[in-house]
Order: structure tokens, then C-alpha cells, then sequence
């Protein structure tokens, strides 16, 4: 009723007033009620924003211009990550004079024992992240070991006290394999597989006591390899071990499966692992065969060739057969400097024309330690290894001689290594199906 009221009272006023102060008035509310209902320009929400493209509801965002000295704050964190990288030269402290950290920080991190120590012996190009709090305070410290390993150091609650720590990632092992049939060598045939550098000598090892990659290589000769591979959250990170590897040679077959403890057997469960190395060298090729005579170059006589000569670069390392007693090191003028190993009571292994020796009269060496390096002293026209094998004093064919049994598997790890074995073999052999379909 108030309402209708007041109505009626404006309407009489309206009448009371004169004609012309009623159009004018009339003409102003029609103006207004325009401007309300059609707007002339689009009102602006933001400085690039006109209202026809804001929606109801919506949150929208603001472009707004910060000049250069402005700055936002987070008021919950004022804590950041900052990353170095180690130069040349670089020491702990100097890393952390770059970070802005103090002397105190750097003496409170050597002091967390083992964990810690490989902040000491920095490399160029390792990175280190500082998180560091108010006042550039010391928060915490990650150095990156490997692709699975991370150290941290952190300031705990307590004193700010510092806790170090390994974080480690879980690495996803997946299996995948490699074959070849070798034409020209078993390095060009690998490589053509997709084994890598490594991975092409950690096969050559695996059947090292067994097949001498520098002779008994034939056009044909075959491989067949399981090898893992290390993911971390799906990305791929690195190869792991060789599982499992067979290998043709010359029509005879070799297999070798990785057991728990490291080590390579046959799918029988037989040490791949014997009393000799059938060649001492990691070869780059070799000058001649064993044969019961041939011309001597120097000599200009035909003359028995008790040994098997290894051509390779002066320097190349050459590895002790087997374990023994060093006999003899010393220098003549046929066999240059030279090297004779004993081993136990029935063989004897030897190696000449040496351009230095690396063992003395009397030392112990273990199987592929080094014990001198090929060169080209004595009676030689290049340079060479000559290396001998004799059983009972008597030169035998090193590639061929009949060497000891190998041990077996420990009878306790037997069952366990040929469920293992079984399921690598199985592996083999269906590799070898796949590549077969796929000719």
C-alpha cells in the first residue's frame, strides 16, 4: 500500500508541473532507460578483456602487467632450488661460496661420514641443488650419484642438525635379445645386431675359456643373446647383465646362463669359468696359426712354431692365462722381454717379445692380470705375442689342449639354478623362432 501510495504522489506532482518541465523531464528518463538497455561502449573488465568474453560463473584470469620492480610473494614458502654446476677446479667450498652458503655449512656436511664422501671428489658437469630457506639458510642439498641414486642432505628439525641419505629409484628390468651370423668378424656382426661396445666384450668373456675370438672365428658362426635392460617410471636408463648367451662355433654349440651369485654356468650347471683362458689377449688379429713347423722370417729356415702368435698394437696389455707362480721375467735376445708362469705341477704358459714387463721372479698372478705389454723385442719383424702353452714340458696347441674340468655348481644352488636355467634356455630358443619367422 506504501508503495502505491508514493506512486500516486509522484504522478500528481508530475501533473501540478508545468507542460514544458514535463516534456524535458519525459525526454531525460528516455534518454536514461537507453543508455541502461544499449550501452554504447562495452563495459571493461580487465585491460584486455571486454565483457562479451567473460561467461557467467567462470573464473577468468587477468593479464596485469608487473613492472620490473614489482614482486610476488608467497607468504607459505619463501624456500627456492637453486642448481651449480661443478666446473674444472671446483671443491666443495667453492660450490657452496657460489650458492651463498657459509664455510660452516660446507665443514657440517664432510662431517656426515661415509654417506657424504662423494661430495668430495667432485666431477665437471655434476650438478648440485641447493633448497635454501630465510636469510639463504641451508635447507637441504641433492647430488645425483646415478640414474637411480641420489644423495640428500638435509637440515633436520632438531638444532638444524643435517641427515644424509641415499634416495633410490626402482629400476623396471626387462628383457630383450640379440642374434647374429657372423661374415666378415664377430665385431662387425655384433655391432650389426645392436650390441653395444661392452656388451660385445661381456659376451666374448662369457665364452672366453672356451673359443679363442682371435682364432677360431669361422664365416657362419652364429650367436644368440638375453640380455636386460633398466627403466626407471618407463623411461630407459642403461643395459643391465647378459641372462643368458649361446654361441656356434664351428658347429659346436655353446650356452652359458647367469646364476644369483654372478656367475656363468651350462644349462648342465658346469662353471663356465676354467683353470685357462684360451687366448691371453684382447686381440686385434692375428699374424699365424698354430702349425708343427713353418719359415721363420728372420732366420730364413723352416722351423717348429711351438706357440700362436697375437698381433696388436704396441702396449696392448696382455692377461696371465691362468693363476700361477712367475718362474722366469727377464730379456734375451730371442725372446725379448718375456714372462713364464707356472701353473701348479703340470702346465706351464709363456709369453715373449714383451716391450715391458709388469710382474717379477716369484709374484703370484691371477687369471687375465696383467703381466706385461706387447711390443716387439728379440728376434721379430713386428710387432707380436708369442704365446705358448706347455703340458709336462711339452708345447701343446693352446687353442686345443684338453684343459681341466670345470667345478659344478654347488650342490645346495643346483635346484635353483636350473628352475633359472630352464626359463633362459626356453629364452633362447624362442628367440631364435621369432628371428627365424622374420627371414
Amino acid at each position: 500500500m506504501n508503495i502505491r501510495n508514493k506512486a500516486k504522489e509522484t504522478i500528481n506532482l508530475f501533473k501540478q508541473l508545468p507542460k514544458h518541465h514535463q516534456t524535458g523531464l519525459a525526454v531525460a528518463s528516455a534518454f536514461i532507460c537507453g543508455l541502461l538497455l544499449f550501452p554504447s561502449e562495452s563495459v571493461e573488465a580487465s585491460r584486455h578483456s571486454d565483457v562479451s568474453m567473460l561467461t557467467p560463473g567462470v573464473r577468468h584470469a587477468l593479464d596485469i602487467e608487473i613492472s620490473p620492480s614489482s614482486e610476488i610473494i608467497d607468504f607459505e614458502d619463501t624456500s627456492q632450488w637453486k642448481t651449480f654446476t661443478v666446473r674444472s677446479g671446483d671443491t666443495l667450498a667453492k660450490v657452496f661460496s657460489r650458492a651463498g652458503l657459509s664455510a660452516r655449512d660446507v665443514y657440517n656436511v664432510t662431517q656426515l661420514g661415509d654417506v657424504a664422501k662423494p661430495l668430495i671428489a667432485l666431477r665437471p658437469g655434476d650438478e648440485i641443488a641447493f633448497l635454501t630457506g630465510e636469510d639463504n639458510a641451508f635447507d637441504e642439498l641433492r647430488y645425483k650419484l646415478s640414474s637411480t641414486d641420489t644423495l640428500i642432505v638435509r637440515a633436520s628439525g632438531v638444532n638444524g642438525a643435517l641427515e644424509a641419505a641415499i634416495d633410490t629409484r626402482d629400476i623396471d628390468i626387462r628383457h630383450n635379445f640379440a642374434q647374429g651370423e657372423i661374415d666378415s668378424s664377430f665385431w662387425n656382426a655384433a655391432t650389426k645386431a645392436g650390441l653395444t661396445s661392452n656388451q660385445i666384450m661381456n659376451l666374448a668373456g662369457i665364452f672366453g675359456w672356451d673359443i679363442d675370438f682371435a682364432m677360431e672365428i669361422r664365416e657362419g658362426d652364429t650367436f644368440n643373446v638375453v640380455f636386460e635392460e633398466q627403466y626407471i617410471e618407463g623411461e630407459f636408463v642403461g643395459y643391465g647383465d647378459i641372462v643368458a648367451a649361446e654361441f656356434v662355433n664351428q658347429n659346436e654349440t655353446f650356452q652359458a646362463v647367469l646364476h644369483e651369485d654372478g656367475n656363468y654356468y651350462t644349462p648342465e650347471g658346469r662353471s663356465m669359468r676354467k683353470s685357462f683362458l684360451r687366448a691371453p689377449i684382447n686381440f686385434k688379429y692375428v699374424s699365424s696359426n698354430f702349425t708343427k713347423a713353418r719359415f721363420h722370417p728372420v732366420q730364413k729356415r723352416w722351423k717348429a712354431h711351438r706357440g700362436t702368435d697375437y698381433v696388436a698394437a704396441v702396449g696392448t696389455p696382455v692377461m696371465a692365462a691362468g693363476d700361477g707362480k712367475v718362474i722366469k721375467s727377464g730379456y734375451d735376445r730371442f725372446n725379448g722381454h718375456h714372462v713364464f708362469v707356472q701353473h701348479g705341477e703340470t702346465y706351464t704358459t709363456k709369453y715373449l717379445h714383451f716391450k715391458s714387463r709388469a710382474v717379477r721372479v716369484g709374484e703370484t698372478v691371477r687369471q687375465g692380470q696383467t703381466i706385461g705389454y706387447l711390443g716387439s723385442t728379440g728376434m721379430v719383424t713386428g710387432a707380436h705375442l708369442h704365446y705358448e702353452f706347455l703340458v709336462d714340458g711339452v708345447h701343446r696347441n693352446p687353442r686345443t689342449v684338453e684343459l681341466p674340468n670345470p667345478l659344478p655348481i654347488a650342490e645346495e644352488e643346483r635346484a635353483a639354478f636350473m628352475a633359472i636355467a630352464e626359463v633362459r634356455v626356453a629364452q633362447l630358443n624362442n628367440n631364435k623362432r621369432i628371428m627365424l619367422a622374420m627371414r
